[in-house]
């Protein structure tokens, strides 16, 4: 039987599959498929050996999937149908706490926590109606982010506002990036042999960030709250503010709430601070050169992430270690550096070559006997993968 496995990733901007063998637990080919609703909507398709690049003069969900397995045909990397396809949902609310496969229940749950999430939950409805049309034959599964945060106790999850709006409309503390945390604390945790016991702040960092306790397992305490806006500085989301901010931009600047919120989540972070852009790569080489700005933002992203961190820790019992992950957190030598600087109470011991080679030898970056640093590539669409197989 065949065990082609395709996960899907879809945003409101972008659309992302991986095809996996899981017999061999490879990744077979991949694709994105950018600037969704623009003229400059394109669809990059990669396999070993080869890829293809095209413009998308229509670039609905279900035109992109379409083109995608025509691709994936053309190419003979799709010679079976898939035994099961997975989607990555960014909300799950209270729902939902481990994958499942797809019914009309569940599309009407996700659907609900649509105001929960209104930028991410629609694309992934949308995805998962246009595989349906494309194989109505073929299981679903939903893999959502927020699950492993499920763990979480009321004193992590809940906000000091009146009692009855968690009752009556589930406002709390959700997370985000359930799926990489799971992953890179599990992996890490196997990789320095402490599987059974153990205490680890994961660190997401990518356009979007957030960081994680883990506890034996389980998701202790998150940076990201009721929606991905809350936390740490992001690309182009602001993190933590003051929520008298937007009382006071109404009053200074008569922007309404919907103005704010949008400066809040595109306009803010990296790219607020520093005028110039919210690529990580980009702000580095610009310090470098000693563009000040650049060099503030990255003080600001560096600083609250540690303060985070330390404020993670006391959700443990235990601090094993420090893992990075995402794009960001996995190529960035000189982020990383910055964090652990940020960090020096608790005794980690950064080794520069380790950490230079991006945690390429084991992963492990730093030496002596404080908690250990790790840089773990993460699997998300792998975990999706997995997830989806073990449900049929």
């Amino acid at each position: 039987m065949s065990q082609n496995i395709l996960v899907i990733n879809a945003g409101s901007s972008s659309l992302k599959f991986s095809l996996f063998d899981m017999k061999q637990q490879t990744e077979t080919a991949s694709g994105l498929a950018e600037r969704l609703g623009s003229d400059e909507a394109a669809l990059t398709v990669k396999w070993p050996g080869g890829q293809t690049s095209q413009a998308l003069p229509d670039s609905a969900y279900g035109s992109v999937l379409t083109l995608s397995i025509a691709v994936l045909t053309q190419q003979q990397l799709l010679e079976r149908l898939p035994l099961v396809i997975g989607h990555r949902v960014v909300h799950g609310g209270e729902f939902f706490t481990d994958p499942v496969i797809i019914t009309d229940a569940v599309i009407d749950r996700i659907r609900r926590c649509i105001p929960l999430a209104p930028l991410h939950n629609p694309a992934n409805l949308a995805g998962i109606e246009a595989l349906a049309a494309l194989y109505p034959d073929i299981a679903q599964v939903a893999v959502f982010d927020t699950a492993f945060h499920q763990s979480l106790p009321a004193k992590a999850f809940l906000y000091a506002v009146p009692y009855r709006l968690y009752e009556q409309h589930q406002v709390r503390r959700y997370g985000f990036h359930g799926v990489s945390h799971q992953y890179v604390a599990a992996e890490a945790a196997a990789r320095l042999g402490i599987s059974a016991q153990h205490g680890i702040i994961s660190a997401h960092l990518g356009n979007g960030c957030s960081a994680c306790a883990v506890a034996n397992g389980q998701s202790m305490d998150t940076t990201m709250g009721m929606t991905p806006l809350e936390g740490l500085v992001m690309g182009t989301r602001s993190g933590d503010v003051d929520p008298g901010l937007h009382q006071f931009l109404q009053q200074q600047e008569g922007w309404d709430l919907d103005t704010v919120t949008n400066m809040l989540n595109k306009e803010s972070g990296m790219l607020g601070l520093s005028g110039l852009s919210n690529d990580m790569r980009t702000l580095e080489a610009a310090a470098n050169e000693g563009v000040e700005r650049a060099q503030l933002a990255l003080a600001v992203f560096c600083f609250r992430l540690a303060r985070h961190i330390g404020g993670l820790a006391t959700s443990l019992r235990q601090f094993d270690a420090l893992v990075f992950t995402g794009g960001i957190g996995e190529n960035s030598g000189f982020i990383r550096s910055k964090v652990v600087e940020n960090l020096a109470i608790f005794g980690f011991a950064l080794d520069p070559d380790l950490n230079a080679q991006n945690g390429n030898a084991g992963g492990l970056i730093s030496t002596g006997p404080g908690p250990r640093v790790m840089v773990v590539n993460t699997k998300e669409e792998l975990m999706i993968a997995r997830a989806a197989l073990a449900l049929i």
